[in-house]
């Protein structure tokens, strides 16, 4: 490409001459990523298609031109179509021509929008951070194109910051309901649970949250993830069993599975189940959740549960929103434990299941010690029901000499003590919001 062309591409990507809109500000994935910078690494931005990861650069490029000169921030977005061809040598010419029309000073700092579209770009990202010539962020939707292949050529360099849809609390800040402190958790309750009503049935995805044809939103999500960060990428023969295990997955979250017992129904090997859950897994669309034990080895023969990344997108994809309450919430939980273990890599999280097969939904471990045991049942005003729930909660405790014990209702609140274990139930809007008051 020629260079005033290359130029005329990159003008439109930074604030160079212009204001960019920046869209609503993330401050957890923010102030992450400021942290990341202050020290000599490459930051890996990764998440699902569309889940904010280019606004975050862009709100990231906005704070660092608040002390550094904005010709000194590069960002280059390989989603560009005006980029038709992508080869070797492209960096090096985009590069070359900023320097040339910009002559930046040394503290430069360079963003790489959906960098995996480009061959061997890994071998550039490493060259430019080992010659020191700018700081690094870079950003794509594949967890094993930016932190597998990274990790291959730069170990110990880099530090990935794991984007997903909006938290509940994410969610509130879009629609303009502004809850600063316990007082407004009850002034505005009504207001947060229609809220909740509306993130469970349609979730978090910025521009599905902010738009109005949802549904519609969500159906082309779904396809673009799987065509574009799966079938192109493997060059897949077979993609209509991806589509099928991708539909069964998004229609049975919350339950377990094994690669195994998959293969009659979808008419393929455990080889080819396995091979596309993990490329499913890679793209951010679902992942798994595995059982706990003590022996790694048991932990990886189990059965283990999905989740989706997003409640719209099972929703869409999946069965009918309005008779699966008890499963959204599991899920909705499941995603803010998998933000919670993002931030804190000590956390783990997995579910329980002894041989009686008594189930808790997740146990939260950070360490070596167990440290929460939470249920998740939307509705635990049955008799039957809440001593299930019960039950298997305080089987685990003992088993897993675990205090901390956890049921997540619809909305039920209250605090009790059966056979002498205490017992917190929580409403899940009030748990979404836990973090910051309760």
């Amino acid at each position: 490409m020629r260079k005033d062309e290359i130029m005329e591409i990159l003008q439109d990507w930074n604030f160079w001459k212009k204001e960019l809109d920046t869209g609503r500000y993330r401050p957890d994935y923010i102030d992450k990523c400021r942290n990341f910078l202050k020290t000599n690494v490459i930051i890996a931005i990764i998440g699902v298609r569309r889940s904010g990861k280019s606004y975050i650069m862009r709100q990231l490029m906005n704070k660092i031109s608040e002390n550094t000169e904005k010709k000194n921030i590069l960002m280059i977005n390989f989603e560009d179509r005006r980029f038709a061809e992508f080869y070797s040598k492209i960096l090096d010419e985009i590069y070359d021509a900023y320097l040339e029309f910009l002559k930046p000073d040394k503290n430069v700092f360079v963003f790489l929008d959906e960098i995996h579209n480009v061959p061997k770009w890994e071998k550039w990202v490493r060259t430019m951070h080992e010659l020191g010539k700018a700081k690094i962020i870079i950003s794509g939707s594949s967890s094993k194109l930016l932190s597998g292949e990274l990790s291959s050529v730069l170990t110990g360099r880099h530090l990935d910051v794991h984007v997903i849809p909006l938290s509940f609390k994410e969610f509130l800040q879009f629609k303009n309901i502004e809850v600063k402190d316990k007082l407004d958790t009850i002034s505005k309750r009504l207001e947060i649970k229609r809220a909740l009503n509306e993130y469970m049935e349609f979730g978090g995805f910025p521009e599905v949250v902010l738009g109005s044809e949802k549904k519609q939103l969500l159906l082309t999500y779904f396809d673009d993830i799987l065509t574009k960060d799966i079938e192109r990428r493997y060059k897949l023969k077979k993609s209509d069993i991806l589509r099928s295990l991708a539909k069964f997955y998004l229609t049975n979250t919350s339950g377990t599975i094994t690669f195994n017992s998959l293969k009659k129904s979808l008419d393929t090997t455990t080889n080819t189940i396995e091979k596309f859950s993990s490329y499913l897994e890679e793209s951010n669309i679902l992942f798994f959740v595995k059982r706990f034990s003590f022996k790694v080895k048991e932990q990886e023969k189990a059965a283990r549960k999905v989740y989706a990344i997003d409640v719209g997108l099972s929703n869409a994809v999946g069965f009918k929103f309005i008779s699966n309450f008890g499963r959204i919430m599991e899920n909705i939980v499941a995603i803010e434990l998998k933000k919670a273990e993002s931030l804190n890599p000590n956390m783990g999280i997995f579910y329980w299941q002894n041989q009686q097969q008594y189930e808790v939904d997740f146990v939260v471990k950070e360490g070596l010690k167990v440290k929460k045991l939470i249920q998740a049942c939307w509705d635990i005003s049955g008799y039957k029901t809440k001593e299930r729930e019960i039950r298997a909660l305080t089987k685990a405790g003992e088993e897993l000499k675990c205090k901390n014990l956890i049921v997540i209702t619809e909305d039920y609140e209250a605090e009790e003590t059966i056979n002498g274990k205490k017992i917190k139930f929580i409403p899940l809007w009030k748990w979404l919001l836990d973090t910051l008051f309760y």
